[in-house]
């Protein structure tokens, strides 16, 4: 059996910047209470392994008694004048594309451009994005929210409109969304597209495809509650017609695998190195 593993499988670089620095300041803490606001990352086995050292995941800067993780997702512009207030110590290790789309969205919103974010509403990354928008922002999720958009648009009476990207959004779905609101927005609106999806997202997207056309069978490594998991799942399911998203290497099956001549393995950015190796080991 051939194997043939992604080349940007496993953690990015906003990823593994968060878990380093979750490590280092638990080391740097010796016992004492370090605290992160959400997931830091969207997998269960590295949760599992900080908390064992001794992080303390929270849902609300309430919550917190001491310093607290900003995870990779980011957080809402409010949460860190919360944490001034309330004297908290915020380490802010959110991915710098996170905090780049951040920067952009804040600049147009202050001045005057309406917002539309491509991205599910109520994605972490998403819901911090949202708090630098302003008031005239809309969520494209999918192509079907394009119209509805438009018409929040049009009703504003703006005629200057930004468009931004979760970092982790398709990018075949953006080129039919981009298409359809370069066709559907008035003339006399000014148009700034930015594509702000995380070029090491691009990659895997891109490799997951080149690889799944290739195989009999595509394996998904990931996080249930991954998002950039999920699209190349969905992207692996659209080439290959035996593909499967799994969590860990006990979930493989063996037995459908053992038919086949080439496999291919990709990995979510929030997948770590360990349990790659773990199925690329089971398969050879």
């Amino acid at each position: 059996m051939e194997v043939i593993l992604g080349k940007s499988a496993g953690f990015c670089y906003g990823v593994k910047k968060a878990v380093d620095g979750a490590k280092h300041e638990l080391k740097k803490a010796k016992g004492k209470a370090i605290y992160c606001l959400g997931e830091i990352v969207h997998n269960k086995q590295v949760i599992k392994e900080l908390e064992e050292k001794g992080l303390v995941f929270i849902e609300d800067i309430s919550e917190a008694k001491g310093e607290t993780i900003v995870r990779a997702h980011g957080i809402k512009k409010e949460i860190y004048k919360l944490a001034k207030k309330a004297k908290i110590n915020l380490k802010d290790f959110t991915c710098p594309n996170v905090l780049r789309i951040h920067k952009i969205a804040e600049e147009h919103a202050k001045r005057g451009y309406y917002i539309f974010l491509c991205g599910s509403k109520n994605h972490p990354e998403n819901i911090g994005t949202l708090s630098f928008c302003g008031n005239n922002v809309a969520v494209i999720e999918t192509e079907e929210d394009v119209p509805s958009a438009i018409e929040k648009l049009k009703s504003s009476s703006i005629r200057k409109l930004l468009v931004i990207l979760q970092t982790t959004y398709s990018v075949e779905r953006f080129k039919k969304i981009e298409k359809m609101i370069k066709e559907h927005i008035p003339e006399n609106v000014k148009l700034v597209i930015k594509n702000t999806i995380c070029r090491a997202t691009e990659l895997r997207q891109k490799e997951t495809e080149e690889i799944a056309k290739k195989v009999e069978y595509m394996i998904i490594i990931g996080g249930a509650n991954s998002s950039n998991t999920k699209k190349l799942y969905e992207i692996g399911k659209a080439n290959c017609k035996n593909c499967v998203c799994i969590e860990k290497a006990s979930q493989l099956d063996l037995n459908s695998i053992s038919k086949c001549e080439k496999v291919g393995v990709m990995a979510g950015a929030s997948t770590p190195q360990e349990l790659i190796e773990e199925v690329v080991s089971i398969l050879k």
